[in-house]
């Protein structure tokens, strides 16, 4: 199947229990059982079945089942939230004392996340580049798991996955993979070489701006030392399942960041139209970069332009895809802020993914607590403006920009 098709009818899309043509709402705290001893074999994981929506819910399994399969992977786990989704695969592998390489220039977010994480004895080493000559020196028997963005969320650098894997696997540390800005329409990590694949899915995924949610897909296929993880230690005996089950029973179960059931419902709503969004969304997104990258005054960043930095990973990697975001500078804070305050169809709004272009000025809002260093590593300055671009006609688009544009000057 192609990737429309298997979003309506892939492997994981399951007949409802009441012939329900979408996976019905459970949205309930606890589940009946008919006699203690039906109830024991549940919690200790001998039988099917759902006990408390906090362990499992048949509304989350759905999307679980039908993520997982878009990706390429063996078993996925959805939270509360993107940043939910990353603080439980680090903790599932990491524990105090140990390390994790991730590159510069991640979401502003997943930077603060990271710094937190150093009072629980967990250090991150990050580093500009995830080349052999960056990577190897920076590894060492601390190191737990590399991390990295995909399409790096505003400063667009793509990881080299392929070979950032194979650097990993080399000494035993797994591949951890945001792909929340490329989605599984553009590219599978998974399929790539990466371990496991985490995404927003308040964002592409879901669409539709309205549910928060964040997921985490194991690819099954990394074999884990727990000598070396010890983390994993209790769960030596499943083998490569020993992540999945480890995260699943045990870090998002007792940190309690599961997924409310009617945000795992309107996702899944929100992937039936994913392939037709993205590519609409790529399609808007080029033109309109192209259309700015010809203005006076405005330095554009946007992946399948000619200048881009990673413009040969588009089809190396991406196939034949830039993504959703572009970003620009308007040579001051000022200008960029007159920019923004003069769009008409472009709502200012802190999300991306949505299906209306949204846009922000990053510096004084998502980067307000990030270290200077930092946040030009993340392609941010004080005059950058990001925008994430939806579905509207791009005459529409391209006209209102050019108007907000022309009248700061």
């Amino acid at each position: 199947m192609q990737f429309n098709t298997q979003l309506l009818h892939g492997k994981s899309i399951v007949k409802n229990p009441s012939k329900e043509m979408l996976p019905p709402i459970s949205q309930v705290t606890a589940y009946q059982y008919e006699s203690m001893e039906e109830l024991e074999k549940v919690f200790s994981h001998k039988s099917m079945g759902y006990a408390y929506t906090r362990i499992g819910n048949p509304t989350l399994t759905s999307f679980e089942q039908r993520i997982s399969e878009l990706e390429g992977g063996s078993g996925a786990v959805c939270c509360s939230s993107g940043m939910a989704a990353i603080s439980a695969a680090i903790l599932a592998v990491c524990e105090s004392g140990d390390e994790i390489i991730a590159r510069s220039g991640l979401y502003g977010g997943t930077i603060d996340l990271l710094h937190d994480l150093e009072k629980l004895g967990i250090h991150t080493v990050f580093t500009k580049d995830m080349t052999g000559e960056a990577l190897k020196p920076l590894i060492n028997e601390k190191t737990k798991l590399i991390f990295a963005e995909f399409i790096s969320n505003p400063a667009l650098q793509v990881l080299d996955i392929p070979l950032v894997s194979g650097i990993a696997h080399e000494y035993g540390i797994p591949l951890f993979v945001d792909s929340t800005t490329a989605t599984p329409f553009i590219a599978k990590p998974l399929l790539l070489g990466a371990d496991v694949v985490i995404h927003s899915t308040s964002k592409y995924l879901n669409g539709g701006g309205n549910s928060i949610g964040g997921v985490i897909v194991d690819g099954g296929k990394f074999a884990w030392n727990t000598d070396k993880h010890k983390a994993l230690s209790e769960f030596k005996k499943y083998g490569k399942a020993a992540f999945i089950i480890r995260l699943r029973t045990d870090i998002w179960e007792n940190l309690g960041g599961c997924m409310a059931p009617v945000n795992a419902f309107l996702t899944c709503i929100g992937l039936d139209t994913l392939g037709l969004r993205m590519e609409r969304i790529c399609d808007n997104a080029d033109k309109l970069a192209r259309t700015l990258n010809q203005l006076k005054g405005i330095e554009v960043s946007y992946l399948t332009l000619d200048n881009h930095p990673y413009h040969d990973y588009v089809d190396r990697e991406l196939n034949g895809y830039g993504g959703g975001i572009l970003t620009f500078r308007a040579g001051s804070k000022e200008r960029a802020f007159k920019i923004i305050n003069s769009l008409k169809y472009v709502m200012i709004a802190s999300n991306i993914g949505d299906i209306r272009t949204l846009v922000i000025h990053p510096a004084s809002t998502l980067y307000i607590r990030t270290e200077k260093e930092e946040m030009e590593a993340a392609g941010v300055y004080e005059d950058t403006i990001r925008v994430s671009v939806g579905i509207e006609n791009i005459e529409d688009l391209t006209e209102d920009f050019i108007k907000a544009v022309s009248e700061s000057e």
